[in-house]
């Protein structure tokens, strides 16, 4: 009995230590102006509209069911009553799912597989440490097959866990402490239940570190490069991987203070890069790509805006061959903005995405309903295209709304078609020491939120009789109410593949009466 009330004792420990992590770092400094030919524009102003609400039928989950307000909220009567433990479901069913110790941060998948990103330190403190790999034939029962235990994958892989399908590799860095330095590994996953170690020298040997920064990281489309992205300081690094053995890095810099996701053309010529502080520039990358001797980057644009930021990641598409990105804003409530770049030094704002629960004039509901929940209110973050050649959906995960899914045929005219919010785990912190929501929770405010939630006071959009309610009083020891589900929803014909921080890996079944996968289909996420 003392042994297992010193291990919770422990574990809690490592949980208020850890909930600083989180937190982005520099949100207080200004990003500096462009030094170099690209033209920088700002977007001003916050988007007023929401996307169409998604028709519910009968391929819902019936152990759950639709939400009942706001689209998007969590209400805090159905957190405080735990209706939330039930979930929520529109046109989606769980087909199985494996919760482990929690989900990490971003996951991904290959073939049959899925591979759970790990968070540091909770990681250290699960049954299997490690990057686990799952083998999912059977989407109604995962099995583990492996456990990768390199010092990147045991310091945290954060948003780096990524996979080429072309070279059938896979790259995780190692980022403890948001940030980290020097650690990076690949993986042949050939077969991919039994991942096989490329590089036991450098990037994974910790005498032989490489001179890259961690946070995020992608793949080039041709597998040959992986790009290492860190958000303090904003080091970006282009590390080829021509031989995999022996991973090196062909060029660096530092485009802005922090820097975050990555989205490339399908030549791999230009880089959509996000600025963490709300932003993309566009990069043209193709000295990197055709491997110049001393490659030179050329900054073709930087936009920013204010409605969101933490700006996630970009996924790169086409519509009858003219170039698009869906650009997906981590935090602020700025959901997921569509950019025409067929002009890469003049992106074209051409639409939004949002869910009800993000617009202006309901940010007071969205703080009373998210208050006590930690650190995030309703915030998308991973975003994949069904194909990258005229999509027509786009799946997301949609901190506390769960994952999303859109009609995207027309990038003007989008609407939601399904939804899946998964069962909050309440109660269950100290047994998700792989969560970074658990970990996190020690914080009860979603401060994450200040920026919009501070230009809609501005604006006389916020009421603060709205914004206070039963859990306003939760600045400390959130609960775990709702779930965060920062992964991308990976397409498997009318299947989701996807990992969410509380629940784990979650295998889900889109209604056919409201999806119809294109013959070809093809997951995108941009890196």
């Amino acid at each position: 009995m003392r042994s297992q009330h010193w291990l919770r004792a422990r574990r809690i420990s490592v949980i208020a230590a850890a909930a600083a992590l989180l937190l982005p770092t520099g949100i207080l400094s200004a990003q500096p102006e462009s030094g170099s030919p690209g033209r920088v524009t700002e977007i001003g102003g916050l988007s007023t509209v929401a996307v169409g609400r998604a028709a519910c039928g009968a391929g819902s989950d019936p152990a759950s069911g639709p939400e009942a307000g706001l689209q998007g909220d969590v209400p805090a009567a159905d957190r405080d009553s735990k209706r939330s433990t039930q979930g929520y479901s529109c046109n989606i069913t769980r087909l199985g799912g494996y919760p482990g110790v929690g989900g990490g941060i971003t996951s991904t998948t290959f073939d049959h597989c899925a591979y759970v990103g790990t968070f540091f330190p909770g990681n250290l403190l699960g049954r299997e440490q490690g990057v686990q790999v799952l083998d999912v034939s059977n989407p109604s029962a995962p099995v583990l097959t492996a456990v990768l235990t390199e010092p990147a994958m045991l310091a945290g892989t954060w948003e780096s866990l990524k996979v080429n399908q072309e070279r059938e590799l896979l790259v995780g860095t190692g980022a403890p402490v948001l940030t980290g330095a020097g650690l990076l590994s690949v993986y042949d996953i050939s077969d991919c239940a039994h991942p096989r170690l490329l590089n036991p020298g450098p990037g994974t040997d910790l005498g032989m570190p490489l001179p890259i920064t961690a946070h995020e990281g992608g793949f080039s489309p041709d597998g040959k490069t992986y790009w290492a992205s860190g958000v303090a300081p904003g080091l970006v690094s282009a590390v080829d991987l021509s031989d995999p053995a022996a991973p090196r890095v062909i060029w660096q810099s530092l485009p802005g203070l922090s820097m975050h996701g990555l989205g490339f053309s399908a030549d791999g010529n230009t880089l959509y890069l996000a600025n963490n502080f709300g932003g993309m520039m566009v990069l043209d990358v193709s000295a990197v790509q055709r491997r110049d001797r001393d490659p030179v980057v050329r900054e073709l644009s930087h936009t920013t805006w204010t409605d969101g930021w933490a700006t996630q990641h970009h996924v790169p598409v086409t519509y009858d061959g003219t170039p698009y990105v869906f650009s997906v804003q981590e935090a602020g409530s700025g959901g997921v903005k569509i950019f025409d770049v067929r002009d890469g030094s003049r992106p074209r704002l051409v639409n939004s995405i949002k869910l009800e629960i993000d617009l202006p004039d309901n940010q007071d509901v969205a703080m009373a309903s998210a208050a006590g929940g930690s650190l995030f209110a309703y915030d998308a973050h991973y975003c994949a295209a069904d194909r990258p050649a005229n999509p027509t959906a786009l799946a997301c995960g949609w901190l506390s709304s769960g994952i999303r899914v859109f009609d995207v045929r027309d990038p003007r005219s989008v609407r939601e078609i399904a939804y899946y919010n998964p069962p909050a785990r309440t109660g269950d912190n100290t047994e998700l020491t792989n969560s970074p929501h658990a970990l996190a929770s020690i914080i009860g405010p979603p401060v994450l939120a200040a920026p919009t939630v501070i230009q809609t006071i501005l604006q006389g959009q916020f009421d603060l009789s709205q914004a206070i309610g039963s859990r306003s009083g939760m600045v400390a020891l959130g609960d775990l109410s709702t779930d965060w589900c920062f992964s991308p929803p990976e397409w498997r014909g009318n299947q989701l593949w996807t990992t969410c921080a509380d629940n784990g890996f979650l295998a889900l079944q889109l209604s056919p009466s409201i999806y119809t996968p294109p013959a070809d289909q093809k997951s995108t996420v941009g890196s």
